[in-house]
């Protein structure tokens, strides 16, 4: 299970998207994710999968790797699913099951919740999956910049937020780690109630924050020794620059969003 979690990730390409500027991915990445919940007319859904496919083809990112992200959120969308179906409210009647009742717009309301969250996981793994972490440090920071005028702190925000990023994989890896380390010391994850499971996590979590801390520590060390000072009068090795590449991708988005928004209101 831990292993799925590609958020976070990064994989080499030299696709149109690993080549594109971090900014126009991250602009609409969250263009794209507003419209998933602006909308509950099926034939934009439509309209969405059938980007996010193309988006996938694009980036030249193995499918089965980004769908491997959706694994770990299972359990989450089969409750959500089962919530909805019971408790939506409709006038089409489909199942009756004491005072539940299973309805038509219930299921296409649990349908669409469970395209929006699969959705959202697939374009933030994208996301992460074709920019590299200083990338996106750069590219959240030159997004935030305005807000420098206001006093704040948006370079460490950004950095902040890289970090958190680029060490989702590495903290997953870890837990995958101890959970092996305590099973062949005889721990038992797999048997009891609920209550019994996670308490058996416990030796799980205490050795993993300890890790955790300790990376944490090793990493201030070692900006430290690098004589890092935050962002004031900070240079960089690769300067943003918006090239044909981001042209093309802000085009086709542009006509794809026109189109999107029209079919919204239209049908």
């Amino acid at each position: 299970m831990l292993k799925n979690i590609t958020l976070g990730q990064y994989i080499p390409g030299k696709s149109l998207l690993h080549r594109a500027d971090p900014r126009t991915k991250m602009i609409w990445i969250i263009v794209l994710m507003v419209a998933v919940f602006a909308t509950n007319n099926i034939y934009c859904y439509i309209m969405m999968i059938a980007l996010t496919g193309i988006i996938l083809a694009i980036s030249e990112v193995p499918v089965s790797y980004t769908l491997r992200g959706i694994k770990p959120l299972l359990i989450i969308l089969i409750i959500t699913f089962i919530v909805n179906i019971f408790t939506y409210p409709g006038t089409k009647v489909l199942l009756n099951i004491g005072v539940l009742k299973v309805t038509l717009e219930g299921v296409v309301q649990s349908i669409i919740i469970a395209i929006r969250l699969s959705l959202i996981v697939i374009l933030g793994s994208i996301l992460t999956l074709t920019t590299t972490p200083i990338a996106l440090t750069d590219g959240l920071e030159s997004l935030f910049k305005p807000l420098k005028k206001l006093k704040v702190p948006v370079h460490e925000m950004s950095m902040m937020m890289s970090i958190a990023l680029r060490f989702i994989p590495t903290l997953m890896e870890e837990t995958d780690r101890i959970i092996k380390a305590q099973a062949s010391r005889g721990a038992d994850f797999d048997t009891g109630n609920l209550l019994e499971r996670a308490k058996s996590f416990i030796p799980v979590l205490i050795p993993l924050f300890v890790s955790a801390f300790k990376r944490a520590e090793d990493l201030a060390t070692a900006m430290e020794s690098r004589c890092y000072r935050g962002g004031v009068g900070r240079t960089r090795m690769k300067q943003l620059a918006y090239t044909g590449v981001d042209a093309k991708i802000s085009l086709f988005m542009s006509a794809f969003l026109i189109v999107f928004v029209l079919t919204a209101f239209v049908i």
